[in-house]
């Protein structure tokens, strides 16, 4: 299983912040605002987008400094930075942030709050066209990357294996790469499928597409016992022609929220939420992600508690 040792030190991490939000400036009330953003992958969703909020902010709160965007292994990697206090905001599945939420004591100030939920993540298991895997049980005897250590995709991809009945110790060689290796190692033919969760379309798979023919395995069969075993989950579907695959696919879905710490200040926290839903059309200009971004589901973050300031924008919105 995934090795939460790394999220755990981070809650007890004393450490100095790289991205510390600091004292108001001059030229507007948040000039002296610095902020890091935790992301994933370069060639995924949360990075593509991280770097579009950075200019979204920085012009919108009128920064001294573009917030620094931040390439990381992903969820579980980004709690983790966010807790230590190394990043100021975070891109995070909702299993990875419950799964913190455990761990904290009532009334720490770096507890997760988040900002909203943004789009909802895809899961992935991509193998070439051309492989005979039609389901997960077909993985037995395979070269399969399971997502990169401290991951949200790690922590997904060995639930399904779990309810699948597959032991990635025993029944295939498994490798934990990122979105960026994954994509290299199955193009030069090193791996036969890696899972991925991220938003549709990522741009490593569509990438990937254009080099190969790839498809996406069916988890219609796991649909049901996963869900039932871990509720967090939805089902969903990819639609055909989605990275030239034939034919749409069943899959599951997990939401993704924003996530900062419960110290951010009230008025920083407003603004950041603010600043995201008033640069819509641009986000999705970025990624067609971006366009499932909903104000009305935007407070679905359960378990997570929205921060005040988050809960103050909606407030507006709903009575202005």
């Amino acid at each position: 299983m995934v090795d939460r040792r790394t999220v755990l030190r981070a809650l007890v991490s004393g450490a100095a912040a790289l991205g510390v939000l600091g004292a108001p400036g001059c030229s507007t009330r948040f000039a002296g605002v610095r902020l890091a953003i935790a992301t994933g992958g370069t060639q995924g969703v949360y990075y593509n987008l991280g770097n579009a909020l950075a200019d979204v902010w920085q012009e919108r709160l009128g920064l001294d400094a573009r917030p620094a965007v931040l390439s990381t292994a992903g969820s579980v990697d980004n709690l983790g930075r966010l807790a230590e206090r190394s990043a100021d905001v975070a891109f995070s599945q909702v299993d990875t942030a419950a799964d913190q939420l455990e761990h904290i004591p009532d009334g720490d100030p770096r507890s997760p709050r988040a900002l909203t939920r943004i789009y909802d993540d895809v899961v992935h298991v991509v193998v070439p066209a051309s492989s005979t895997v039609q389901t997960l049980g077909d993985l037995r005897g395979a070269r399969v990357s399971v997502g990169a250590p401290d991951s949200g995709v790690l922590v997904i991809a060995e639930r399904l294996l779990e309810v699948a009945g597959l032991s990635p110790d025993t029944d295939f060689e498994t490798v934990q790469l990122g979105i960026n290796e994954s994509v290299e190692a199955m193009s030069g033919g090193e791996i036969d499928a890696f899972f991925w969760v991220g938003g549709l379309p990522t741009q490593g798979v569509t990438a990937l597409s254009q080099r190969m023919a790839i498809r996406l395995l069916n988890l219609e069969d796991l649909v049901t016992p996963v869900r039932t075993a871990y509720p967090v989950y939805a089902v969903g579907t990819v639609p055909a022609r989605s990275y030239g695959i034939p034919e749409p696919i069943t899959t599951l879905l997990v939401r993704n929220f924003l996530v900062v710490r419960a110290e951010m200040p009230d008025d920083v926290a407003n603004a950041l939420v603010e600043g995201l839903f008033a640069a819509q059309e641009h986000l999705a200009a970025v990624s067609p992600a971006a366009l499932t971004i909903d104000l009305r589901a935007a407070i679905g973050t359960q378990p997570v508690p929205l921060h005040p300031g988050a809960e103050r924008f909606f407030r507006a919105e709903k009575d202005p």
